[in-house]
């Protein structure tokens, strides 16, 4: 075990930092044992104890918060791969990894040229690698039947392992079975300039120094030219022996063989010893080139296999913190509090908010904290989809079903067996539809279009909707029984207005992520731009908020996000007192109202009117005069006129 949490957000991004087997805290403040810089951050934060072999986080009374997989927590008992954040900054907790069977050792590279007592020779001169003329010499030597023994041995090792420490080391272990190598070292290299991007290192016997020193001239001779060395007499060879380093440890003879894929050099087999009555040879060479030709293949595939799982995670990672809700104030902790409770169930779930108000994220929420997590989660939007496809869509045809359906096709709900399914503006479906999904929701089966065959399914239904249900159930256009079945457990998204004390967080979540995206730097935002932020409405909600901060941090040109750089809505409401409003903009919306009062009067009241006189839409007058505040005024001039 080898508990660490690796910084994923924040200042200390990217870093790795161990644990003890012991309590710790993270905050602000230098005292901690991981001190964090982070002005989101309290001054003692959370706190991480160790127990029965087991790690526990713990909330310290902080400000913001402590979240374990984007759920605030108290204090939960930690598992490999989870989450937690603090402020701005996240963390991954990792405990499991695989070690290499023996204790790591390390390879140090020494210049040296090599001379006659040295043997070059190419893959196609070795004898293990042309049956034709292997089966003619394998009546003359039991050895040559003892190697093939050997390679079929090792073939069938290295094929049935994904593992690449495990594969270096069986590798290794199996070479040594058949060469007299005191030493052994795998280098594995970049494909484009032969830079060493890993050593693995096995010794035969216990006890001998965890050091093995490596010519980096003939290492890299090898890995440049594809071809197979062995200096066998060290101390005989004019250049070798001159090498201090392989003086010091004695080394009598070595060799070193390419590994290579596709005629691409990806690394190398190193082998040495210091025995006198034992030296490596030319056999040697011919068995330990044909041992790499056999291993390549699956040391290269168990490389970029290790590679992907960690690309996997690390993207991951990336994606949960893009589709994580955003927020630490009271209205999001009770949130985060409901949706904890809900997650563990199976029973179905409405959602319900405005658009833009974080719905869809809110359901990825629930379902990434579910036993479905491993799972697919699918989501389906039902006002995107047109009616005459949003049938098959969802239940999939059979072959022959209608013209054009030439081939059978699953539906989503059976694509997310064993998953979540996530119904987005489920106020849209069409009568005919609430009816066959009331069905899904009652005995999970369903029919493809054109079928008679009943196809169960294993799902959780996650529906979200902007419009009141309870109104449509009321008017007829939504169906009692399919709304009692959606709503087992009820959701309400709270608007960005009623929680403004989350859009300064917002604000920086937003200038990091689309800085990244966008390939600019990030930002600061002024005082005066982010007290516009916060004294705005956001009828768009959380969408609204996150156009508008990519929108200033792509057009603006200054060093910091300005309130010239917001979209002018917000530039029309009433600055408060505390904030300073540049001449420029009170003068504007000055002319704004003026225009405004005098189109209303001289149509004596008209909206849609003085819009035509404007030249603007109705739409767009009255959200003039909602920002600028104009309607008192008005009723006033009309009542005096």
């Amino acid at each position: 075990m080898r508990p660490r949490l690796l910084a994923i957000s924040g200042p200390l991004k990217d870093a790795t930092i161990p644990l003890a087997l012991e309590e710790v805290t993270v905050g602000r403040e230098g005292s901690n044992g991981i001190a964090v810089s982070d002005a989101s951050v309290s001054r003692k934060h959370f706190q991480l104890d160790y127990q029965d072999g087991r790690f526990r986080v713990r909330d310290l009374n902080s400000r913001n918060g402590t979240l374990v997989n984007g759920i605030a927590v108290a204090e939960q008992w930690l598992e490999h791969g989870d989450e937690i954040a603090a402020g701005d900054s996240a963390f991954v907790f990792l405990v499991a990894e695989e070690d290499a069977p023996q204790a790591a050792a390390r390879v140090e590279f020494e210049e040296a040229q090599f001379a006659a007592t040295t043997t070059v020779i190419h893959p196609r001169d070795v004898v293990y690698l042309q049956p034709d003329r292997l089966l003619r010499e394998l009546p003359a030597t039991s050895r040559v039947a003892r190697n093939l023994n050997a390679l079929l041995k090792i073939s069938r090792v290295v094929h049935a392992i994904r593992d690449v420490n495990e594969l270096q080391g069986q590798l290794l272990d199996q070479i040594f079975e058949v060469v007299p190598a005191m030493r052994g070292a795998i280098l594995l290299a970049d494909h484009a300039n032969h830079e060493i991007t890993s050593t693995f290192v096995r010794l035969r016997a216990e006890g001998q120094a965890h050091l093995v020193k490596v010519s980096s001239t003939v290492a890299r001779q090898v890995l440049e030219q594809g071809v197979s060395i062995l200096g066998s007499d060290v101390p005989a060879s004019e250049n070798l022996r001159q090498v201090e380093s392989l003086a010091e440890s004695q080394v009598r003879s070595l060799l070193c063989v390419p590994l290579t894929v596709f005629h691409r050099v990806f690394g190398c087999i190193y082998l040495d010893t210091h025995s006198l009555t034992e030296r490596l040879n030319d056999e040697h060479l011919q068995l330990v080139t044909a041992i790499a030709g056999i291993s390549a293949v699956a040391l290269d595939n168990a490389r970029r296999l290790h590679w992907l799982e960690d690309e996997n995670q690390r993207l991951t990672v990336e994606i949960s913190q893009e589709r994580s809700l955003v927020g630490e104030g009271a209205r999001m902790k009770d949130i985060y509090e409901l949706l904890g409770r809900m997650a563990s169930a199976d029973s179905t779930v409405l959602i319900q908010g405005e658009s833009g108000t974080g719905k869809e994220l809110a359901a990825r929420l629930l379902y990434r904290n579910s036993r479905r997590a491993s799972k697919p989660f699918v989501a389906i939007n039902c006002a995107a989809i047109p009616e005459n496809l949003l049938e098959t869509e969802l239940f999939g045809h059979e072959r022959g079903a209608f013209t054009g359906a030439a081939a059978q096709r699953k539906g989503r709900l059976e694509v997310a067996d064993g998953g979540v399914v996530f119904l987005d503006e489920i106020g849209e479906l069409v009568p005919s539809l609430q009816v066959k999904l009331l069905r899904v929701l009652q005995e999970r089966e369903f029919e493809r279009v054109g079928g008679n065959r009943a196809i169960k399914v294993d799902i959780r239904v996650i529906a979200a909707t902007n419009c009141d249900l309870e109104l449509a159930v009321r008017e007829g256009r939504f169906r009692q029984d399919l709304y009692y079945r959606l709503a087992v457990l009820k959701v309400a998204m709270p608007p960005l207005r009623d929680r403004r004390d989350d859009i300064p967080l917002l604000v920086r979540h937003f200038v990091q992520k689309h800085a990244k995206r966008c390939g600019v730097k990030p930002r600061p935002v002024s005082p005066e731009a982010l007290a516009r932020l916060v004294n705005y409405d956001w009828p768009g909600n959380v969408r609204e908020l996150e156009n508008a901060v990519e929108r200033a941090l792509v057009m603006g040109s200054s060093e910091m996000i300005s309130p010239e750089d917001l979209p002018e809505t917000l530039l029309e409401r009433p600055a408060l007192p505390e904030m300073t409003e540049a001449k420029y903009h009170t003068a504007i919306k000055e002319l704004k109202r003026q225009l405004i009062l005098q189109a209303v009067e001289q149509t004596q009241g008209s909206y849609a009117d003085a819009a035509r006189l404007l030249g603007v839409h109705p739409n767009y007058l009255h959200r003039l005069i909602r920002n600028l505040d104009l309607k008192e005024s008005l009723r006033t001039n009309l009542r005096e006129n």
